[in-house]
């Protein structure tokens, strides 16, 4: 029986301190370069992972990032409770009412962003098995898994790519944003089914029932949920002690609500994503409130997570160069062929189109957290993880210049 003693807790405390104190440095020269701070987090693994101290001294790196015991333990419990908070900060930035402010245009975005992308993906698995790697009885729910990573967007990214660029509030940024919503919450909802196809023997289970129970509590928070939310919110924010109150609510209903969703077979991220969308999607939720927990989550469990990326696989030795190329090709093809599709269908001009398409290109930290439960459970191998990393850090550079120039 594992006990967790003092050297547990001394291995565990230089461990984190380790990580934070590097994940911050690199993050703050990767900001210098112009770099997304997620670059910097990542970079920071790789370099205190395998690829680079594991090779230079793995003495050191042994001693830092145990493979077994309670120290290991404990930082994986820490790890999944970041991507928990994660999800739940993705959430609060999701806003429904933006999607049917926007009419046919961004219905059509939409609708084409998703379907084209998750097919091309689909297809690709299934018709052109050569390109990837993957345990035969795995096809279905791999070939639904690399749909799913091409379809998915980053509201957190694109958001922030908007408001560089002074678009958020044009036409072609909430038709992009009120998308990239629609996706994103797809795209998690299909995620979280994916997941809970693996059977312990890598079989799929009751798929009806876990589609069942997907839209009952997906319905039931985003309707009724939402308006206990919102109403209690109001009296949250007053009676209790200020800004505690609040943050301590929020974070204790996202786990509560990611226990649930563990609890009845679908994945914990499912139950904080749409905890974090009913708490954003109320117009009673102050600012300063959500900008506290923004930070909170982003500066201190974001980097442990990102940074830990760079600890579960050698980049060098896992870069597959063609797998890379394939993964990147597909991955930019289909979104810009589907956004674009669905804005010009819907009224925009060509110009205006393509920047959409590129603007919804943006993968972003998303696409890296779904890689990363994608290997933890055993769907995908080292080099198509490097290779969803690799894609989702070139999509997110490439999206605002290419838009820039298109609405030029």
């Amino acid at each position: 029986m594992l006990k967790f003693l003092h050297t547990d807790l001394f291995s565990l405390l230089i461990t984190l301190g380790v990580m934070l104190i590097f994940a911050r440095l690199f993050a703050e020269i990767g900001k210098k370069f112009k770099l997304p701070v997620v670059m910097g987090e990542i970079f920071a693994g790789v370099l205190l992972g395998p690829t680079v101290l594991g090779a230079i001294d793995p003495d050191i790196f042994s001693y830092l990032f145990p493979k077994e015991g309670s120290a290991k333990i404990a930082l994986d419990g820490i790890t999944s409770i970041s991507v928990i908070l994660l999800l739940f900060v993705a959430g609060l930035e999701v806003q429904l009412q933006l999607v049917l402010k926007q009419g046919k245009t961004a219905i059509y975005t939409s609708f084409t962003s998703m379907i084209i992308p998750f097919a091309l993906g689909f297809c690709a698995v299934w018709f052109v098995p050569q390109w990837f790697n993957y345990e035969t009885n795995h096809r279905l729910v791999y070939a639904l898994f690399f749909g799913t990573a091409m379809a998915i967007s980053a509201i957190p990214v694109i958001a922030k790519i908007l408001l560089d660029l002074n678009l958020y509030k044009t036409k072609v940024g909430q038709i992009i944003m009120a998308a990239a919503i629609f996706d994103d919450l797809t795209g998690w909802l299909m995620f979280s089914l994916i997941l809970s196809m693996i059977g312990k023997e890598g079989e799929i289970t009751n798929v009806w029932y876990t589609v069942g129970m997907i839209l009952c509590f997906g319905l039931f928070m985003l309707f009724i949920g939402k308006k206990i939310i919102d109403r209690a919110l109001p009296w949250i924010q007053t009676k209790l002690s200020w800004p505690g109150g609040v943050l301590s609510i929020c974070l204790g209903m996202c786990f509560l609500s990611a226990a649930f969703t563990e609890r009845i077979g679908l994945h914990a991220i499912l139950g904080a994503f749409i905890m974090g969308i009913a708490f954003g999607d109320s117009v009673h939720l102050h600012e300063k409130a959500r900008e506290i927990i923004h930070q909170f989550v982003t500066n201190i469990f974001a980097p442990l997570f990102f940074l830990t990326l760079g600890l579960k696989v050698n980049f060098i030795q896992n870069f597959d160069v063609t797998l890379v190329a394939v993964v990147l090709f597909l991955a930019v093809f289909c979104k810009l062929l589907g956004a674009s599709l669905g804005a010009y269908l819907g009224g925009l001009s060509k110009r205006e189109s393509l920047a959409v398409g590129f603007g919804m290109n943006a993968r972003g930290a998303m696409e890296i957290i779904l890689g990363t439960l994608a290997l933890n459970a055993g769907l995908i191998d080292e080099k198509m993880f490097v290779a969803l990393v690799v894609m989702a850090i070139v999509t997110s550079m490439m999206s605002g210049p290419l838009m820039k120039k298109m609405l030029n």
